[in-house]
C-alpha cells in the first residue's frame, strides 16, 4: 500500500498528468504535492481546492438519494457521501477524489491534468485506485 510520496509517484504516470496533492479539506493544507500548480504555488491551490471538496462534502445537495451522508465500510473506513469532483477548464481538467480512512476522511487527492493529453476517463478510475489504496499515517 503505497504512503503519500509513492501515491503522488503513481499519480503524476498518468497520461497528461500536470501536478498532483494530497490535501486536507479541513484545514486546507497540502500534506504532499509533486509537479506544476495551477497557479505556481501549490500551498494556495491546496487551500483553493480544499474549498471545493468541503463544499461538495458537506452539503445535502450532492448527498446520495438515500440521504446517507457519511457511509463506512466493513474495514472501518468512513467515506464522505461524494467519491470524487472534476472540474472542467479550459486547457485542463482537476480531479478531486476523497479518500476513505478510519479518522476523519477529510483527505483528498487533487490531480491537474493537461486537456490535450490526458484521459479524464482512465484518470479517474486510477485515481480512486489510488485513494482506496493509500495509507496515511
Amino acid at each position: 500500500m503505497p504512503g503519500i510520496d509513492e501515491c503522488l509517484l503513481e499519480a503524476m504516470r498518468l497520461p497528461g498528468a500536470r501536478g498532483a496533492s494530497v490535501v486536507d479539506w479541513t484545514s486546507g493544507l497540502a500534506l504532499g504535492t509533486i509537479g506544476d500548480s495551477p497557479n505556481g504555488d501549490h500551498e494556495a491551490t491546496a487551500t483553493e481546492a480544499a474549498e471545493l471538496a468541503r463544499l461538495a462534502a458537506e452539503h445535502r445537495a450532492f448527498a446520495p438519494a438515500d440521504g446517507n451522508d457519511w457511509t463506512q465500510d466493513a474495514g472501518g473506513d468512513k467515506s464522505p457521501p461524494v467519491e470524487d469532483v472534476i472540474v472542467t477548464s479550459r486547457d485542463g481538467y482537476h480531479l478531486l477524489r476523497f479518500v476513505p480512512t478510519t479518522f476523519d476522511s477529510s483527505v483528498f487527492l487533487h490531480l491537474w491534468l493537461d486537456r490535450d493529453e490526458g484521459n479524464l476517463a482512465l484518470s479517474r478510475i486510477r485515481l480512486a485506485d489510488l485513494a482506496d489504496r493509500l495509507v496515511l499515517g
